[in-house]
């Protein structure tokens, strides 16, 4: 799955225009969104939950145009709760985008 490490900065900037410090926070914020989804996803017990939390991170994605973190958010609502290899796949693109 590819990653384009500017769609975060590009969609902010079309959002707000070059207001730098609000696109820094709103940055923050929307990685902090997707590390609590996150989070939610890693304690869910049962597939509600599960589903839940990876559909409002498919969501987050999608406001911003992150086709990738939509298309793994996607991809973990089919499996099992807790799935250790969904959430390593999650973890390693919102990391990436926490360098970018």
């Amino acid at each position: 799955m590819s990653y384009d490490p500017g769609a975060l900065n590009a969609a902010l900037a079309a959002a707000v225009g070059e207001d730098a410090v609000l696109i820094a926070d709103l940055r923050v914020a929307f990685l902090e969104s997707a590390e609590r989804h996150l989070d939610l996803m890693s304690r869910a017990r049962c597939n509600a939950n599960w589903e839940l939390a990876a559909w409002r991170l498919k969501g987050l994605a999608a406001s911003f145009g992150l086709t990738s973190l939509m298309a793994l958010a996607d991809e973990a609502v089919e499996a099992a709760p807790g799935d250790p290899r969904a959430l390593q796949r999650l973890r390693s693109t919102i990391a990436l985008l926490q360098q970018g």
